[in-house]
């Protein structure tokens, strides 16, 4: 029996078991209600009410303390001694390689394609109302996570949920607390395996198949299959094993490499057709408050685009606050304030940049999408570049290998955490799986099993409603936390160690 065969028996094996569950799942999960023409996925909404409700609360805080944001990435209000495994800015692009991926090469243009060039305003706003978010569960992250004895820490919501709870609600909060990081826990390890991980290695393997001659290429049979999942699995397996400071240490070179590859074939695009973009800008603003051919208007392409963002950035999630969990830090609040950047970067600048070349470059297959052809996102994206880059799919190639391998890695990380937290941190239990973890990566070129990556999508995304009831019920304690930070910022520039701008020193003495 060939590869072949036996991977495709495995597939359908695997469908036919999985499928009804994650159809059912799917259904509540992402469960949509009829408005105005449209549908609208309740998860989305919740996701963009939890945004609007910490923007609210925290005064705007994505806008007023961005610069402090940028300072606190740059090392300015770094202490010595402080707990933990990476600076602020490797926990950042540890965190960013999690969010930023294919979604944000194909998702863009299947967005653009349903909603319209209107759905990038949307897009926009929702990303900017994430940042709140973040902020929120990445301080809360930092706040309750657990640093062991060898100097390793361990966040994210199966840690701050139950700390959280039974610090504020005693007895009550305690059981809640813990049956919520249970849940969390599994979910976190299911997605990372599945979508984390799984996912990406096909996609890239796809990507790679499709530049070197398809099927019939070098890597098109089931032997170069094969070794292409032995080789990312061997690059994964070795980064893990070196924990977090390994995996940040890759993505803080990694990150900001895959993104100026990305960004500057964005720039060279729109450069060419620089006479283009005053009318894209228009066709984006216009489309936002008066879309054509879009289903259910106005409020179609709005949903569309808080869709993709919602889904690209993973604020309210609860994932990213495993990564920033490990920066070294006595405030909780300075990493929050770090985290906001994160949707910025993902959502507001690099789905943004995906969207405007989309648009300016106008390609045929942009047109036949928004009439209804079935045609794959990342061939939208990939014919906008080769409009001025021919030689494009090749770049795209690099930088969809550099998202997915960052991505696997970041993912790994978090499914550890999360497995650690169910069966315990002795050395066998992490051993065992961070062997699962990469025998699953050689599986990502062999296997598809897409029934089991949308369960996975279905469990993540049931991950916020229990995250935000967290987030809401914790939020007076983060508040606190934002006070004690913005008085040691205040006290550091009164002793003349530090300067910034006057917002910083506005009164902490907010009431709780």
């Amino acid at each position: 029996m060939s590869l072949d065969s036996v991977t495709q028996s495995v597939d359908d094996a695997v469908s036919g078991f999985f499928e009804p569950i994650a159809k059912w799942l799917g259904e509540v999960v992402f469960y949509a209600v009829p408005v105005g023409g449209t549908d609208l996925p309740l998860i989305v909404a919740w996701l963009v009410v939890a945004g609007l409700v910490f923007t609210g609360w925290f005064g705007f805080i994505q806008l007023r303390k961005f610069r402090l944001a940028i300072d606190v990435v740059r090392g300015k209000y770094d202490e010595k001694g402080s707990a933990g495994e990476v600076n602020h800015f490797q926990a950042l692009t540890a965190a960013v390689s999690g969010t930023v991926g294919l979604g944000n090469i194909a998702g863009v243009a299947v967005a653009v394609s349903i909603g319209g060039p209107g759905a990038t305003f949307w897009m926009i706003l929702c990303g900017l109302l994430g940042m709140a978010t973040k902020f929120v569960e990445v301080t809360l992250g930092v706040k309750y996570r657990e640093v062991h004895a060898d100097g390793t820490v361990s966040g994210g919501p199966m840690h701050y949920l139950p700390k959280g709870l039974t610090e504020r609600f005693g007895k009550n909060g305690r059981t809640l607390g813990k049956v919520l990081a249970v849940l969390a826990s599994f979910m976190i390890l299911f997605f990372g395996l599945f979508g984390g991980n799984l996912f990406q290695v096909n996609q890239s393997y796809a990507q790679l198949v499709s530049v070197t001659g398809g099927e019939d290429g070098a890597l098109g049979s089931s032997a170069g299959a094969l070794f292409f999942g032995i080789l990312v699995a061997a690059v994964v397996g070795v980064v893990l094993l070196g924990g977090i400071r390994s995996i940040a240490n890759v993505t803080s070179r990694l990150v900001p490499a895959m993104a100026g590859i990305y960004i500057v074939a964005c720039l060279v695009v729109i450069l060419v057709n620089v006479t283009a973009v005053p009318d894209a800008v228009v066709s984006i603003v216009e489309g936002a408050f008066n879309p054509e051919g879009v289903a259910g208007g106005v409020l179609g392409a709005l949903i569309i685009g808080f869709k993709r963002a919602a889904f690209s950035n993973e604020a309210g999630l609860g994932s990213a606050p495993i990564a920033h969990s490990a920066v070294k830090t006595k405030h909780p609040a300075s990493e929050g304030l770090v985290a906001l950047l994160e949707p910025f970067i993902d959502t507001v600048v690099i789905c943004t940049m995906t969207a405007l070349t989309i648009v300016i470059a106008n390609p045929a297959s942009w047109g036949e999408a928004r009439a209804g052809e079935d045609i794959g996102g990342v061939t939208i994206t990939s014919d906008a570049f080769e409009t001025v880059l021919p030689w494009f799919p090749y770049i795209l190639t690099v930088a969809v290998l550099l998202f997915a391998v960052s991505t696997v890695l970041t993912w790994g990380y978090y499914g550890l955490k999360a497995w650690t937290y169910l069966f315990g941190r002795s050395r066998v239990s992490e051993i065992t799986y961070k062997v699962v973890y990469t025998v699953f990566a050689v599986a990502g070129s062999l296997l598809t099993l897409q029934t089991l990556i949308d369960l996975a999508d279905a469990v993540l995304f049931s991950l916020a409603v229990i995250n935000i009831i967290g987030l809401y019920l914790l939020a007076p304690v983060v508040k606190r936390e934002l006070n004690t930070f913005l008085e040691f910022v205040r006290t550091r520039k009164a002793g003349g160690s530090a300067d910034g701008d006057d917002d910083d020193q506005e009164s902490v003495k907010t009431t709780v």
